[in-house]
């Protein structure tokens, strides 16, 4: 049986370019794919080296319903959760970015955390996982 996977998730975005600042040239993912559609674009990023991983469809708001909903994709709620091995270096990286931190960084039993916002009003949590071993 072939295994299954999310693959890609949609993140909708005032502006492809905008999008792509923020995710690549900020954070340093990768553009895997940036296809012209003819009225739209068909844009892909994933977390640098994260080709096989989850992936973000950029997709530029089309109407008032999906203005609308930029930034509030969850409700109020985190929609992402964003690993790294490196807290600190990641959450400069985030605010050099322009991403917003709503909270100082905590230690839960799964590991540091604190919840930020992107630049569209998403919101994420920075997650470094506790050490199984530990």
């Amino acid at each position: 049986m072939t295994p299954r996977r999310l693959a890609t998730v949609t993140l909708v975005v005032p502006d492809y370019d905008a999008g792509i600042r923020f995710f690549c040239a900020g954070l340093g993912w990768d553009l895997l794919e940036d296809i012209d559609q003819g009225t739209k674009r068909w844009v892909v990023v994933a977390p640098e080296g994260g080709a096989h991983g989850a992936r973000l469809l950029l997709a530029r708001a089309d109407g008032p319903s999906q203005t609308e909903a930029i930034g509030r994709q969850a409700g109020d709620r985190v929609a992402f959760f964003y690993e790294t091995e490196a807290f600190e270096r990641e959450a400069a990286r985030l605010r050099a970015a322009g991403a917003r931190f709503l909270e100082e960084p905590r230690d839960e039993p799964y590991g540091r955390v604190a919840q930020w916002q992107d630049p569209f009003g998403n919101l994420w949590d920075l997650l470094q996982p506790s050490d199984p071993a530990a």
